[in-house]
């Protein structure tokens, strides 16, 4: 009987040694970690800071438009194009302003001012963009008679033979006033020469005042002995 004792409680005493190691290996085991907590969202914070702070957001990018149509650029052109028209038309309808043309010169001083006022003002609206020859021959064409008749065909012979300084209208303008201006002094000297008389001068006196004027007059020889003489008394008295 001593031998089955034995064995049982030999038996008894590894079934106690299994429990036991059991619960050390159950409690030496290492336990579950946590979960993981989900990361932060920092900029929702800083979202939330900016509301209570009274900051603006950031305000949204807006949506860029469409590209215009086919459509819608034809009809662009057609705008541009309808705009041009109507410049060229009101350009027109300035071109068909009646003008006044300018009266014949004749070579008279006193009508020079208003002879080149009146052709500046057509050649600036009507022949504005012709060529410099053209406007100057233009003008040309109202100097007539007298002593202007003379004086053109001497330019227009200059012109020809290319020894003549006027190449545009305002250099013909300039020459008119300025040649004109001279016949007209000159013409006056010669009025005075033909209007000086002795008078109550001594004859002595009366050359004197014949010299000066006759200076300036121009007159030589045979014509200005006529004059002397026309000026003289019937019965001249030497003082």
């Amino acid at each position: 009987m001593l031998p089955v004792r034995c064995s049982l409680k030999f038996t008894l005493d590894q079934e106690t040694n299994q429990e036991t190691e059991s619960e050390y290996e159950s409690s030496s085991s290492p336990s579950p970690s946590p979960s993981p907590l989900p990361p932060y969202d920092m900029s929702q914070q800083q979202q939330q800071q900016q509301q209570q702070q009274g900051e603006p957001s950031q305000a949204p990018i807006p949506c860029q438009p469409p590209p215009p149509t086919r459509e819608e650029q034809l009809l662009a052109m057609i705008a541009t194009l309808q705009q041009q028209v109507n410049t060229m038309l009101l350009q027109q309808q300035g071109s068909q302003v009646e003008v006044a043309r300018p009266q014949v010169f004749n070579g008279r001083m006193e009508e020079v001012s208003v002879f080149i006022n009146m052709a500046r003002i057509y050649i600036r609206m009507k022949i504005t963009k012709e060529a410099a020859t053209t406007q100057v021959a233009w003008v040309l064409s109202y100097v007539q008679g007298g002593i202007a008749e003379v004086w053109k065909d001497n330019l227009m012979d200059e012109l020809a033979k290319e020894e003549s300084e006027v190449e545009t209208v305002e250099q013909l303008f300039s020459k008119i006033r300025n040649d004109f201006g001279k016949i007209l002094e000159e013409g006056r000297k010669i009025e005075q020469l033909q209007i000086i008389e002795q008078g109550g001068r001594t004859c002595n006196e009366y050359i004197q005042e014949f010299k000066k004027v006759a200076r300036r007059s121009g007159y030589e020889g045979r014509p200005l002995i006529e004059e002397f003489k026309r000026g003289l008394n019937g019965t001249s008295e030497e003082n």
